[in-house]
C-alpha cells in the first residue's frame, strides 16, 4: 500500500545516455502525485536494484517529491530544492562534458545536484505509493526548460576553450601528432590496407611489419567468430609464452571459449555436433579430447604452469599412433592432462585418425548455432553475412549462418559431454590460479557467471545470457590485442 520502501518500484530508459551526445535532457510531468507523493526522478546503472526510488542504491541517483532531498547512492538524503507534486514539470539534465546533473522544475535551473557521475546511466522514475501517475519527455513535446539555450552557452564555453588554445608556429607539429595518432589507431586494431595507404598519403612509416598486424587480425577474427579455440592455439603459435606470462589472461581466455562452447560457436564442440566433417584433431583449440571412463586415471593430473612445446592448448602434437595414452608430456595451466591427439576416446567409444596437414587449416563454413555474424577488419556489425576480402589472411575466414535453432552446444551430447568436462577443468585451473596468485575476484566472478548459463534451458533469454551476445567478444578481443602488442 505505499506505506514502507518496500512498495517502491522504478522502471527506466531501453537505453543508457549516450556518452558522446554532451548533454543530455528529460523531463517528467507529475500527472497525480497520489496519495503521499513518494516519487523520484533520476538516473542509475545497469543491474540497479528497480524495487527502490531512484538514488536509494549504490551508482543510483534522485531527486524526490515528498521532501525535496536529492538522494546519492545513499539512501539519507541531501536538501536540494523544492518539493513537487501534481502539475509539476521536473527536468533532468545531465552535462558529461563535466558529469554533473542538475535539475530543474517548471522551466527554472535548481542548480547541480550531482558530480562525477559515472558513465552509461539509464534516465529512471520511481513510485511508491498508490495513484502516482507521471508522463515523460524525451523530446518528442517541446520542453518547458530552454534547454537550446543552456546548450548554446555551452558550445560558446567549448569554442572559447578551443580558441585560446595556444597554438601559433607549432600548427605543423600538430597536424603531424594527430596524423600518427591516426596511424597508431589503424595499426592497433589491425587494419592493415588502410594503415598502410595512409602511411603512403602522410609520407610516414608504418611502426610494424604487415606481417605482424595481419597475424594479430587473423587472431582478432577467430576471437570474433566465436572460434576461441584456434584463437588461443593460434596465440601461443604465433607468440609463444605470452599467455604462460599472463595466467589471468588464459583464464579469461578460456573462460570466453567454455561460453561459446554453449553457444554451440567453439570449433570444439561444433565439429563434435556432426556439422563439420573433419574430426576432433583437426580443432588445435582443443584443451583436450573427452576422455571414456577407461581413461579416467589420465585426466586427474594437476594443472602444471609452464607451455611444452608438444602441447599446444592441451592438445598433443604427437602423430605417432603407438605413443602410450599415459606417456603424454604436461600442458599449460587451465589444459588438465591430454590423450595423444591421434587417440580419440568419445562416449566410451575409441576411433584412431591419421593427422593431415589439411586438417589443421582454419574451416571455410563457420556455423554459429543460429546466430548471424558478420567479420570485418575486427568489429562486428551483428546483422548479416559478410564476406572479407580474399587475401592470404582473410580467404580462409568466410563466415556462414546455420539456420537452425539455438541448442546447447549446438544439440550434441557428445559436445554437452566436452562442454562439461572442460568446465570441470576451467574449475581445475580457477583453484590452481588461486593457490599460486592469491584470490581474485574478477576471475571468481567470470567464472561464476560462465557457469551460471547452465542453469537454464534456454541460457539466451536467462538473466546471464547477455554473455553469449558476439558484442561481448569485443572485449576479450581487445584485452588480447593490446596484451599482444605490450
Amino acid at each position: 500500500h505505499g506505506k514502507t520502501p518496500k512498495d517502491a518500484a522504478s522502471v527506466r530508459a531501453t537505453h543508457p545516455i549516450p556518452a558522446a551526445c554532451g548533454v543530455y535532457y528529460f523531463e517528467v510531468k507529475i500527472i497525480s502525485k497520489g496519495r503521499d507523493g513518494y516519487m523520484g526522478i533520476g538516473l542509475s546503472a545497469q543491474g540497479v536494484n528497480m524495487n527502490r526510488l531512484p538514488g536509494w542504491d549504490k551508482h543510483s541517483y534522485g531527486y524526490h517529491g515528498d521532501d525535496g532531498h536529492s538522494f546519492c547512492s545513499s539512501g539519507t538524503g541531501q536538501p536540494y530544492g523544492p518539493t513537487f507534486t501534481t502539475g509539476d514539470v521536473i527536468g533532468c539534465c545531465v552535462n558529461l562534458i563535466n558529469n554533473t546533473c542538475f535539475y530543474t522544475k517548471n522551466g527554472h535551473s535548481l542548480g547541480i545536484a550531482f558530480t562525477d557521475l559515472p558513465p552509461n546511466l539509464y534516465p529512471t522514475v520511481g513510485l511508491q505509493t498508490p495513484g502516482e501517475v507521471v508522463d515523460a519527455n524525451f523530446g518528442q513535446h517541446p520542453f518547458v526548460f530552454d534547454i537550446e539555450d543552456y546548450m548554446r552557452e555551452w558550445r560558446t564555453k567549448i569554442q572559447a576553450q578551443i580558441d585560446r588554445f595556444p597554438i601559433g608556429e607549432r600548427e605543423g607539429e600538430w597536424q603531424s601528432m594527430i596524423q600518427k595518432m591516426v596511424a597508431s589507431y589503424l595499426v592497433h586494431h589491425s587494419y592493415c590496407a588502410t594503415a598502410e595507404a595512409f602511411a603512403k598519403s602522410t609520407d610516414q612509416a608504418v611502426h610494424e611489419e604487415l606481417a605482424s598486424i595481419k597475424n594479430r587480425q587473423k587472431i582478432q577474427k577467430l576471437v570474433l567468430s566465436g572460434r576461441m579455440g584456434e584463437a588461443i592455439e593460434t596465440t601461443q603459435q604465433l607468440y609463444p609464452n605470452l599467455l604462460e606470462r599472463n595466467p589471468d589472461l588464459l583464464f579469461m581466455l578460456k573462460v570466453r571459449q567454455f561460453i561459446e562452447m554453449v553457444n554451440g560457436t567453439d570449433s570444439e564442440v561444433r565439429c563434435l555436433g556432426g556439422r563439420s566433417p573433419k574430426s576432433q584433431d583437426s580443432y588445435p583449440g582443443s584443451p583436450r579430447p573427452f576422455s571414456s571412463p577407461s581413461h579416467k586415471a589420465s585426466s586427474s593430473q594437476p594443472y602444471l604452469p609452464g607451455f611444452d612445446s608438444n602441447c599446444c592448448n592441451g592438445v598433443t602434437s604427437n602423430k605417432s599412433h603407438s605413443s602410450s595414452p599415459h606417456s603424454h608430456k604436461p600442458c599449460p595451466p587451465g589444459s588438465g592432462s591430454t590423450l595423444p591427439a591421434s587417440d580419440i576416446s568419445l562416449n566410451g567409444s575409441r576411433s584412431q585418425q591419421p593427422i593431415t596437414s589439411s586438417d589443421v587449416d582454419m574451416e571455410v563454413d563457420h556455423f554459429t548455432n543460429g546466430v548471424t555474424e558478420s567479420s570485418s577488419n575486427g568489429f562486428l556489425n551483428g546483422s548479416s553475412k559478410h564476406t572479407t576480402e580474399p587475401d592470404d589472411c582473410d580467404a580462409d575466414m568466410e563466415v556462414e549462418s546455420a539456420q537452425s535453432k539455438r541448442q546447447l552446444c549446438g544439440g550434441s551430447q557428445a559436445a554437452i559431454e566436452r562442454m562439461i568436462h572442460f568446465g570441470r577443468e576451467l574449475q581445475s585451473m580457477s583453484e590452481h590460479l588461486r593457490r599460486e596468485c592469491g584470490k581474485n575476484s574478477a576471475n571468481k566472478k567470470m567464472l561464476k557467471d560462465a557457469f551460471s548459463l547452465l542453469a537454464y534451458s534456454d541460457p539466451w533469454n536467462s538473466p546471464v545470457g547477455y554473455q553469449l551476445d558476439a558484442i561481448q567478444r569485443e572485449p576479450v578481443c581487445s584485452t588480447l590485442n593490446s596484451a599482444i602488442l605490450g
